[in-house]
C-alpha cells in the first residue's frame, strides 16, 4: 500500500532533501522517524531534491507500507491510522520539519513522476532588514525589475534549459515546460520571483535568478539573455544565487 506525505521544512541546517553520507538531510530524518514508529525499514521518495539550505512550504513524498503487522499505536481495525501516524511522526521529528498529513493513494501514484506542476519562490529585499536575512536575498545594488520581467517572459518561449543546469549532473533530459515566470512586488522594497514548471533541473531556479539579476543590473541585455538559453552552456549564465531565499511552495498532481 502506498501513502503520500505532505510536509514543510526549514532547510537552513540540512544538506538538502536527499540522504547524504556525511550530512543531515530532510529525507533521512523522516525515514528515521517512520521506520522507528512503524517498526520496519521505510524508504521515502520526494517530489524533488531541494539543495542545501533550500526550504519548502509544501513538499510531497511517498512511501510503501510493507506487509507486516502494524503497531497498535498507529493502526485501527488492522489499517494504518494516518492521523495518528502524522501526530506521532511530528512528535519525533525536529522542529524544522512538519508533516501536514499522510494519505492513502493508488499504488501507481508517484511523488516525483506523477507531479504535473511545481512552483518555486525566490525572495529578494533591497534594503537591510535583520528579520529577512535568513529567508531572502539582500540586494546591495539597484535592479530594474521591469527589465527582469521582460527577460523572465523569454523563458516561456523555450523548453531546453541546459544553461541553467548544474554542471556534471546526470540527467536524461534538460527539457522543462515553464508556464509562469514573474517578479512580483511585495511590501517595503521586497520582491518575489515566482516560477512554475512541470519539472526543474538541479540548481535551475537559482541560476535563472542569478542571470535575471545580471539583466536587472544592466550587465546583460534581453537579447543576450536569449542567447544564453540558446547557447545551452552553464558557463554563459549568471551565478547561482544563495539557497536560503528559495522556497518550494507547491506541487500539483
Amino acid at each position: 500500500m502506498r501513502y503520500f506525505v505532505y510536509l514543510s521544512y526549514d532547510g537552513t541546517r540540512f544538506h538538502g532533501w536527499q540522504i547524504q553520507p556525511n550530512g543531515i538531510s530532510v529525507e533521512g530524518e523522516i525515514e528515521r522517524c517512520l521506520s522507528t514508529i512503524l517498526r520496519a525499514p521505510i524508504d521515502i521518495v520526494g517530489a524533488g531534491r531541494t539543495d542545501a539550505g533550500v526550504h519548502a512550504s509544501k513538499m510531497a513524498a511517498h512511501f510503501d507500507l510493507p506487509e507486516t503487522p502494524l503497531p497498535n499505536a498507529v493502526s485501527r481495525d488492522g489499517m494504518l491510522d494516518c492521523e495518528q501516524l502524522t501526530y506521532k511522526v511530528n512528535r519525533m521529528l525536529p522542529p524544522d520539519i512538519s508533516i501536514h498529513s499522510i494519505e492513502r493513494v493508488d499504488d501507481d501514484m508517484h511523488a516525483r513522476f506523477s507531479a504535473t506542476l511545481r512552483t518555486y519562490n525566490y525572495f529578494v529585499h533591497t534594503s537591510k532588514n535583520p528579520f529577512k536575512r535568513h529567508y531572502s536575498y539582500e540586494c546591495h545594488f539597484a535592479l530594474d525589475f521591469n527589465k527582469m520581467n521582460e527577460a523572465a517572459k523569454v523563458l516561456l518561449e523555450y523548453e531546453d534549459f541546459a544553461c541553467f543546469c548544474k554542471s556534471h549532473t546526470d540527467v536524461k533530459t534538460t527539457l522543462c515546460d515553464v508556464t509562469e515566470a514573474e517578479w512580483r512586488p511585495l511590501e517595503d522594497g521586497c520582491w518575489v520571483f515566482v516560477v512554475c514548471a512541470n519539472r526543474f533541473l538541479r540548481n535551475m531556479v537559482r541560476a535563472i535568478v542569478g542571470t535575471l539579476v545580471e539583466v536587472g543590473r544592466g550587465r546583460m541585455t534581453i537579447d543576450e539573455f536569449r542567447l544564453v538559453i540558446e547557447g545551452k552552456k552553464r558557463t554563459q549564465a549568471g551565478e547561482s544565487m544563495p539557497g536560503n531565499a528559495l522556497f518550494l511552495v507547491d506541487v500539483k498532481y
